[in-house]
């Protein structure tokens, strides 16, 4: 695939098709495009007041873009055309591919055919509006916009054309350079074209609104290159997982859906993901001016108590610390503020110097000395035209010389959107300040942006396996259209039994109570003589053994052995006679599952019967680092009790790390066929950690 410059800096474009692409030059001339346009119809005369060409072998030279707007059969002859001319790229405006459920089988092959016609010619879409260009003044866009000319911003891409017009009728200061819609990703997925613009330098972050990836390696290697860039990430993934909501045969994959993966992926590529379009908009703001944060100190200023309570509501709950001032910082600050000021984070600075300029700027030099990761002023402006808002443009000019001053990072807060002038917010982006819109959204921003900070300051993370199966091996884009159009069988299930999987997982080195596989009372009675007391009975080839009365607990004596065997006889003619574990100090679910965006994913949370209760899981994708390990488990509410709760003994936290990075490293080494694995319970004891409960699914090859 060629690189994708001539497709979005262009110098000539052809617009093919006839009122969308008049739309496309009418916004071209809008914006500013200053390169030259070939309108292409077969009977019109002309097009946005230029001369129309009758097809695209009559173009004068070779365009570096097209704006192809005609019906889907049409569209795949004009790309076809325009790839064996050596075309710069093409948006694709029609729909009907692959999205066109009514037609799901002749749809697909449409969309098929249309990636064969593009062959290297990188194509947009289908689908889709097109992208606008703000730092070339470039339009291939059929419908009117907010965006306009800049020298830097943020790019942003989504699977929404209309949230893409939305975005750019913000008023809140954020400089735009380029924002694009995707479409069906027929050829170019989100990954790629996110990265084709992140290699312009004047791209400063980059905001990506999802539905779905079609290749995480290639997002992974996104990630990758933004961090290598220094040009943060920050995400919206739409959509719920229906895999956790349909019948499962683990109970790891009841907890671990796709939405889960997708949380997962975000924090080991360090993108920070967020969960609303104003939160979004407020976190590109910050990453445009300041970039990812060093550390997640923050200083509050109000001259409000009521404001400066909100402020700290704001942050509760987050990752967000607002540091106390030292003796000697706030004794600074005290000789500035005087007597009737409380020193305190966030800090209510009253409004007693109000009005008297110079005292303000000293004021906010000794608040912002203490070097805070980021400063946050809280300023709600009068609105100009029933109010005289000049005073608070003095204080936010005070705080401007502040600032440049300490050169500390700094952002100046709105509690309501409305009450942040677009004027006074590019005048403080003008100046490196960032114009933040809601406190509880500039939380949120901060708190991402000094997510982005900590990731980068990470070593980076191993190469993630790939999801696909054999029969994708390499072709990560056949497998997403494939599944897209209901044709990604690849092959049945093979479940293995308690016991086959406890031998599976030992052979890694998990622990596992000792056990015998029984049929007949030849078989019983020597794991009568074999096994310690007490044991359990379980029926092998029943998944949810507990529902079904397949398993009996804490049996001593032979004729109680005996007897739960032949109670269960019904329900299957081979049983597991095992050593009851010790009672553990907690119990977890460590489980493996495949997503078949994400590839493998390692889930774990309180197990037994608190799995569904607590809902307290952390998932990490495979490979995991002992760390990925040990940070989840110690972020879970259970981690309390493996640390020892009120003065008990706790858990031996290296063995069960360890047990999981066995589970874990037997999922890779069986990455091909692997498509769960569940071990629920795992007990954590003073003395160890042990298997109690396992089961592995396999997909056959």
């Amino acid at each position: 695939m060629s690189n994708l410059s001539r497709l979005l800096n262009p110098q000539t474009i052809a617009v093919i098709g006839g009122k969308e692409c008049a739309q496309v030059v009418e916004q071209c001339d809008k914006l500013g495009f200053t390169g030259t346009i070939w309108p292409v119809h077969p009977t019109r005369e002309s097009l946005g007041g230029r001369a129309c060409f009758r097809s695209v072998e009559d173009l004068p030279q070779v365009p570096d873009v097209a704006y192809v707007a005609v019906n889907r059969e049409l569209t795949i002859d004009v790309v076809a055309v325009l790839s064996r001319l050596s075309c710069g790229g093409a948006v694709c405006y029609a729909a009907g591919f692959a999205e066109a459920e009514g037609e799901k089988e002749g749809a697909c092959e449409l969309q098929k055919r249309l990636v064969e016609a593009a062959g290297d010619m990188p194509i947009i879409g289908p689908n889709c509006y097109g992208f606008i260009n703000t730092l070339e003044n470039v339009a291939l866009w059929p419908d009117q916009h907010g965006a306009a000319t800049c020298d830097s911003g943020v790019a942003i891409i989504t699977q929404s054309s209309n949230i893409a017009i939305n975005m750019t009728m913000q008023k809140r200061g954020l400089p735009v350079a380029y924002v694009m819609t995707a479409g069906n990703q027929a050829q170019m997925g989100l990954s790629k074209l996110a990265l084709g613009l992140l290699e312009d330098e004047r791209v400063t972050a980059l905001g990506l609104h999802i539905e779905g990836l079609d290749d995480v390696k290639a997002f992974e290697k996104l990630a990758l290159r933004a961090r290598e860039l220094r040009k943060p990430i920050v995400a919206i993934k739409i959509g719920k997982s229906e895999q956790a909501q349909a019948a499962t045969i683990t109970h790891t994959a009841s907890l671990a859906g796709s939405d889960t993966a997708h949380d997962a992926l975000f924090k080991r590529l360090g993108i920070a993901r967020v969960h609303g379009i104003e939160t979004f908009i407020e976190t590109l703001k910050l990453l445009h001016v300041d970039g990812p944060l060093h550390g997640n100190d923050l200083l509050s200023l109000s001259c409000s108590g009521g404001e400066a309570s909100l402020m700290a509501d704001a942050a509760e709950g987050r990752n967000i610390s607002y540091r106390p001032y030292k003796p000697d910082e706030a004794a600074e600050l005290k000789s500035e503020l005087g007597d009737i000021v409380t020193v305190a984070n966030p800090l209510d600075y009253n409004t007693f110097i109000w009005g008297d300029w110079p005292a303000m700027t000293r004021m906010f030099e000794a608040a912002l000395l203490p070097r805070f990761d980021l400063a946050l002023l809280v300023m709600d402006f009068p609105r100009e035209d029933r109010c005289d808002n000049a005073d608070w443009r003095y204080a936010t000019n005070s705080f401007i010389a502040a600032v440049r001053q300490t050169s500390v990072r700094a952002a100046v807060v709105s509690s309501i959107a409305e009450c942040m002038p677009e004027d006074m917010a590019q005048q403080l982006m003008s100046v490196k300040i960032t114009p933040l819109c809601g406190l509880e959204t500039s939380i949120i921003a901060a708190e991402a942006a000094a997510f982005i900070g900590k990731a980068w300051a990470e070593p980076l993370p191993a190469p993630l396996l790939s999801p696909c199966h054999s029969r994708y091996s390499g072709n990560p884009e056949r497998m997403a259209l494939d599944r897209r159009c209901g044709d990604d069988d690849n092959g049945g299930l093979i479940t293995l039994d308690e016991d086959q999987s406890k031998t599976e997982l030992a052979s890694a080195g998990v622990n596992a109570p000792n056990r015998m596989v029984v049929s007949n009372m030849v078989e019983i009675e020597q794991a009568l003589m074999t096994l310690e007391r007490p044991v359990a009975i379980k029926t092998l080839g029943i998944a949810h053994k507990t529902e079904v009365g397949a398993v009996v607990l804490n049996l001593q004596s032979n004729e109680e052995i005996i007897t739960a065997i032949q109670k269960m006889a019904r329900l299957s003619d081979r049983f597991l006679v095992e050593e009851m574990a010790a009672k553990p100090m907690a119990e977890l679910i460590v489980g493996v599952t495949r997503d078949l965006t994400c590839g493998l994913m390692l889930t774990i949370g309180a197990g037994g019967v608190l799995t569904e209760l607590l809902d307290d899981t952390a998932t990490v994708l495979l490979p995991a680092s002992e760390q990925d390990i040990r940070d989840a488990v110690s972020g879970l509410k259970v981690g309390k009790l493996l640390e020892g709760y009120r003065e008990a003994e706790g858990a031996d936290i290296n063995a069960l790390i360890a047990n999981i990075m066995c589970i874990a490293k037997y999922a890779c080494d069986h990455a091909n066929e692997l498509e769960e694995l569940d071990v629920n319970p795992l007990f954590a004891t003073q003395f160890g950690a042990i298997a109690v409960d396992a089961l592995i699914i396999k997909r056959a090859q």
